[in-house]
């Protein structure tokens, strides 16, 4: 099932919410279980659907059961980084298990355990001066249980150390992934902002046909995204025809033979690669719009003939169908700036 990307003031509050989250950790002062519990909200505004089930098994433990812990339960407590080796006592093979308290029960335990040791405290106790690391006047008995003690709350401490990184690393890429998207959707708009406002003078009807991409951008229909990208190809094959109309195919010597590029109607990448090159003296700039320009036009043509012989399935995802709109204005912005406004 395609998950639905989250809209723009769904990203907006989850940037807002990760730089929360991280102050929370790197400065301290609140508990490790409300901390989960901002990351469980921001993997849902994200609709990262796993991670906010991870989250919610963080704040109330992993279920368990005397068979064992359900299949689904384990693989996400072992993404969590949650599962350690035990070995058998009887035959020494080792095998893998997880540990399932939650992130509250870990901080209770934790605090529980360090009461336990304060209250153990005698007053009476003496450390040998001749052996410093032995402790005088414990009964053997109390040692072995403060010991444990100790090994117990290290062992939690651990455990919930493990859970804080783990928060951390995922929140913090999560807040690079939406600061970068928000650098790229701006320089985006920079882009789309300067093609709609020129594009009208060259080609009147490709405000229209843009408008029509977004609307079928924003479709969960895998059949919209691919008439996303019928438009695109409309709007290409207005653009040839405006600034290089059909005419007589072309004939380039190309390593000293002659080649024929043909110029018909059905030739609009031809075409406006053929406008570029008559326009642009820049060898460097006619290499990169022809070959992003040839990589799309032979995407957008497979597309439109699938969508002719009834196939649908072309465009597998919503990321796929962006990107070619994506590749559309690039192009149409770097033909656009050679031609006089």
């Amino acid at each position: 099932m395609e998950t639905v990307p989250p809209s723009q003031q769904a990203l907006t509050e989850a940037l807002g919410l990760s730089e929360e989250i991280l102050r929370n950790i790197e400065l301290g002062g609140l508990p490790l279980t409300q901390i989960a519990l901002k990351t469980s909200r921001l993997a849902r505004l994200l609709n990262d659907l796993e991670m906010h089930k991870i989250m919610q098994f963080e704040v109330s433990g992993y279920p368990s059961a005397p068979s064992g812990v359900p299949a689904e339960a384990f693989r996400l407590a072992t993404i969590a980084g949650r599962q350690f080796k035990v070995k058998d006592s009887e035959d020494g093979t080792s095998k893998q298990v997880i540990y399932y308290e939650s992130i509250g029960s870990l901080e209770q335990s934790i605090g529980v355990m360090n009461s336990a040791l304060q209250a153990a405290q005698d007053p009476s106790i003496s450390v040998s001066s001749a052996n410093p690391n032995q402790v005088v006047g414990i009964p053997i008995g109390h040692q072995y249980e403060r010991n444990e003690i100790r090994y117990n709350a290290a062992v939690a401490a651990s455990r919930l150390s493990g859970r804080q990184a783990f928060v951390y690393q995922y929140v913090l890429a999560k807040n690079y992934e939406l600061k970068y998207s928000g650098i790229a959707d701006d320089v985006f708009s920079r882009i789309r902002q300067r093609v709609d406002s020129s594009i009208g003078k060259t080609v009147p009807d490709a405000v229209q046909k843009l408008s029509s991409v977004y609307d079928n951008l924003r479709s969960t229909n895998t059949e919209d995204w691919s008439n996303a990208c019928h438009s695109c190809r409309r709007i290409l094959q207005d653009l040839a025809d405006a600034v290089f109309p059909p005419q007589q195919d072309r004939v380039v010597i190309i390593n000293g033979k002659e080649q024929t590029i043909k110029m018909g109607e059905a030739n609009y990448i031809n075409r406006i690669l053929a406008f570029v090159e008559d326009r642009s003296e820049s060898e460097k700039f006619q290499s990169i719009v022809g070959s992003q320009l040839r990589f799309l036009g032979d995407r957008l043509d497979s597309v439109f003939e699938a969508a002719q012989k009834g196939s649908h399935t072309v465009i597998m995802n919503q990321a796929e169908a962006d990107r070619y709109v994506v590749y559309t204005y690039l192009i149409l912005g770097d033909v656009l700036s050679i031609i006089p406004s």
